[in-house]
Parts: structure tokens; sequence; C-alpha cells
């Protein structure tokens, strides 16, 4: 195992967010892209520690930045679908930071006030800031606008990931001696809304066109010939500017001293599973690539246990040695990355809205879903009755091709599954639902045992 550094037991570690938007998992090389789009996050995966089965809570911009900030699910903060402002009198990541003494910085989009510029009020407690609500429509790919602490539009030169991470170094450089909490949130590689593109920066969209897909893509289709190329060039340059990020530290000898978190809110399944890019219980939609790397985490390791993206702010609390507040519903990884957390947890949940009003529970091998077919998806933030909707077995079908729900031969996974969902849904603070059963169908040959149920 790699040697940990030292550092002075009162030097509190830099924190740093390097946040994606719409991002799926198997971008990364490690989750089998042979692409090589990710070089830097993967050999720093390797050195830090990689969370190989990451996954959000709600798989919608607003609701999934709501819950990274606050800690809280959807439906607890109020912020179940896109346009609903977090409400100004709860915490944020930023507020425990600064209550810390750390200085706080925001940079990118923040899709949690539903206006533009975002004003004092709404912007979650961050000091500096240089951001808008909506990114993607108040800037373009080469046209990088955002708004500062005076509501001054700011207009930064260059490809819009490279204009946002030359300001991310800025801050770093300007706060390198003061202990700093800094959000760079990233619309890439999110589709450009106006005209339903994918802008890679000029000549990267030529470099992987006809290149490798993912099994689900290359069977369902939906707009991936299309969108693909520009995608996988957004992410290269992500993973570029991740790198140059890293070599700033570096070069400020910060690098020993700062967590730096690289995560997505969501996936992407270019319209295969609906009429959108996410909003779905799939991983397509749900999985994303995420690692750690800085003090407590230069491990060298793969975490295999599922972790949702409502466990990341205890996480980077606890790992700034900042106490962890009761009212955050995830848990911290840092007893588990000791070894002293031995009962985490055998599934992730997770809260669906805008396309339907669905709730799903998966573990390591059995993802279960259910929808209330009756309720409004953008007014309705939950359900006191849900239908089946599917099942999958993870293990044989990994991109979840085929759903097993209502087969006999899976009644009794239903029934375990059913058990978990409604258990974290009531964890969640949602009223236990009445989930109805699919219908019956032959299995044929089919057969699983209670011990593969329980899996």
């Amino acid at each position: 195992m790699e040697q940990q550094p030292t550092m002075e037991a009162n030097k509190r570690p830099n924190v740093i967010v390097f946040f994606t938007d719409q991002q799926r998992w198997d971008t990364s090389g490690l989750h089998g892209n042979p692409l090589r789009l990710m070089p830097n996050f993967d050999r720093t995966a390797l050195r830090g520690t990689h969370l190989t089965h990451s996954f959000t809570c709600q798989p919608v911009c607003g609701p999934a930045r709501s819950c990274l900030q606050t800690g809280k699910y959807a439906t607890t903060s109020g912020c179940y679908v896109n346009g609903i402002p977090l409400p100004e009198d709860e915490k944020t990541l930023a507020h425990y930071f600064k209550e810390a003494g750390y200085q706080t910085g925001y940079i990118g989009k923040w899709h949690l006030a539903k206006e533009e510029p975002v004003s004092e009020p709404r912007r979650g407690g961050y000091d500096y800031w240089l951001a808008a609500d909506v990114l993607e429509f108040a800037s373009d790919a080469y046209d990088a606008v955002l708004y500062n602490n005076d509501n001054q539009r700011v207009k930064l030169p260059g490809y819009r990931v490279d204009a946002m991470t030359d300001a991310a170094i800025r801050y770093i450089d300007a706060h390198q001696n003061d202990p700093f909490f800094l959000f760079v949130s990233f619309l890439e590689p999110h589709h450009q809304n106006h005209r339903d593109d994918y802008p890679a920066p000029d000549g990267y969209r030529e470099m992987y066109t006809g290149g490798w897909l993912p099994p689900d893509l290359a069977a369902l289709g939906g707009s991936v010939h299309q969108h693909i190329a520009g995608y996988y060039g957004m992410v290269k340059r992500l993973d570029e500017a991740y790198g140059r990020m890293l070599d700033a530290l570096k070069s400020l000898q910060l690098d020993d001293n700062t967590i730096v978190l690289f995560t997505s809110d969501h996936g992407c399944h270019f319209k295969t599973r609906n009429a959108e890019y996410k909003r779905s219980g799939h991983d397509s939609s749900m999985r994303v690539p995420t690692m750690l790397t800085g003090p407590g985490f230069f491990w060298g390791r793969q975490v295999q246990e599922l972790v949702s993206l409502i466990d990341i702010p205890p996480t980077l609390l606890d790992a700034a040695g900042i106490p962890v507040p009761d009212v955050m519903q995830g848990r911290s990884i840092m007893p588990l990355l000791r070894g002293a957390d031995t009962d985490w947890q055998e599934e992730v949940f997770a809260q669906i809205s805008e396309s339907e009003v669905g709730r799903v529970v998966r573990t390591r091998r059995w993802k279960y879903g259910v929808t209330a077919a009756d309720k409004d998806p953008f007014t309705a933030a939950g359900s006191e009755r849900y239908d089946e909707a599917y099942l999958y077995d993870l293990v044989s079908d990994p991109y979840e091709m085929t759903n097993l729900i209502g087969l006999e031969s899976h009644s009794g996974v239903a029934d375990v599954m059913r058990g978990r969902l409604i258990r974290r849904m009531t964890e969640a603070g949602e009223t236990a639902p009445v989930i109805v059963p699919a219908a019956a169908q032959p299995a044929g040959q089919r057969h699983v045992s209670l011990d593969e149920a329980r899996q």
C-alpha cells in the first residue's frame, strides 16, 4: 500500500469538488472503455480511492445538486424537480465548511435558484461566486458566460471547460495559504439544449466518430449515433482539465493537502430509456464515475461497496475533520475506508422525477423499480401507491436489457427487493407505500434460489 504523505496535525486539508454533468461511469477505462478518454482519472483513481459502484440518488440536474449540497434527499429538501429553488434557510456544504474556518468558492452551474443571475441569498452560502443558475442557457461551448459576486456578466476566454478550469486555478492560487472549499461545477458532457447537440472542442468530435459503444447504446440506439462522438470529445477535454487542476495543485505544493473529489450528478442513456437523456432508474442514468484523492484517500484501493451521492456530503465533512450533522441522510465512507464500518449498506436507493414518479433500489446483483403512473411527475413528490415496473439481474445482464418483472421464477427476488425499497423509502422520510406486484408470467427453465434472491 502506498505510504500516506505526512502533514502537520493542525493543517486542515483543502477540498475541491470536480463535478461533471451527465457523465456515464463507463467513460472511464477502469470501467472498460477502450478509447482512453480519461487517462488522468484512471491513473489518479489507482493512486487514490476509486468508488467502483457509485450512483446518483436523483438522476436529474437540480434535484441531484440539492442532494449533494445539503446531504438530504430531494423529497426532504423539497427540490424534487428542476426549477424549485433551494430553500434559503437550508444549510449547504458551504455553510458547514465556512463555520469550520474555510474560504468557500463556487464556479459553474448552480441550477438551484430559478433566477439569472443568482442573487446572494440564493447562492447556498458560498463566499466567492462565478456561476450561472442554468449554465446551458447562459452560455455555449465557446461563449462561457457566468456572473460574479456583484452579478456582473463575465465572459471567460476559451472553450467552456478550459475557461472554467482557468478560473478555478486562479482561485486556488489566490487562496493557497487558506483552507478552502472549492466547488467547480461543469456543464460538460451535458448537451447544449437549444440545439440538442454535444459540442466538443474543435477537432475532438472527429477523433471519436465511429468509436466503441457501450452494449446498451449499441443495441438500443436512441440518439447515440448522432451524439456519442461529441459526448466523448467533451469527456476527453474534462479529463484534460482535471489533469491541469492536479498539475496546478502539485506546482503550488498543495497536492498532498488537498482532497479532490471527481464525480457527476447522473449519467446519460441517449434517449434509449425515455424521451430525454436521464430521468430513469437504469444504470445508464444512475451510475457515475467517482474517485477521491488527497489526505485520507491515498490508498491505491478500489471500494467495491455501493455508494450513493447522498453519502458524499458526510464523507467530505468527515474527511476534513468537520462533524457530520444528524440532518444529513447519507453515511460517510471514512469508517468504511478505515475498516471500522463492517455493516455498510447492501443497496442504494434513488428517487425519479420529471419522466415518472418512480423509486429504485439496487443491490450488487438486482435492480428493482416501481412507478406511480397516475401521478404527475412534475408536481408530485411521491405517491402512496406504486406498480412494479422492472427487475434486472445485473450479474447476467449488466446493461439491463431483459426485464424480469413478473416472472414466476423471480417472485422471491421481487418480494425481497420490495421489502428493501419500502425500508429505504421510509428511512428517507417517505411514507411506506403500497406496491402492487406485476402480473405473473411463466418463466420457462428459469429458477432463482432464496439465497440468490437476497444477493
